[in-house]
């Protein structure tokens, strides 16, 4: 796994790439990269993780089961950064669902640091 491209679509290893985030919040220098390990770990079913970087005003508002089942229930294909601002991206995760139908998932998402931490606010779904 180590030697293999990240999930997030960058052309680097996992290793050199989202793991450095899954293992310390504080190597997400920017938004962009906080999403893209937020991808990979819906991908890696890093439930934990992903709830985790849940801004603290809006985590309470997670629930951490259905996170956890839409992870393990989708068959995560591909991530699309289609456009970046320093705290708002737009991107596309293309998956499979439960009946293996090919889904997009299309949202802007907004982040704020905090404590020299990147956190996910919220996002809108978009067509």
């Amino acid at each position: 796994m180590m030697s293999e491209n990240c999930f997030c679509g960058s052309a680097l290893p996992y290793g050199q790439c989202c793991e450095l985030v899954h293992s310390n919040l504080k190597n997400a220098e920017t938004c962009e990269q906080l999403m893209r390990a937020r991808y990979t770990a819906f991908v890696l079913q890093k439930i934990d993780f992903i709830y985790e970087t849940f801004h603290p005003q809006t985590r309470r508002f997670q629930n951490k089961k259905e996170i956890e089942q839409w992870s393990r229930e989708s068959n995560w294909q591909e991530l699309n950064i289609l456009k970046t601002t320093p705290s708002t991206i737009e991107f596309k995760a293309i998956y499979l669902d439960r009946n293996m139908v090919l889904q997009e998932h299309h949202e802007k998402s907004n982040f704020k640091k905090l404590q020299g931490i990147w956190y996910y606010v919220d996002g809108k779904l978009l067509a």
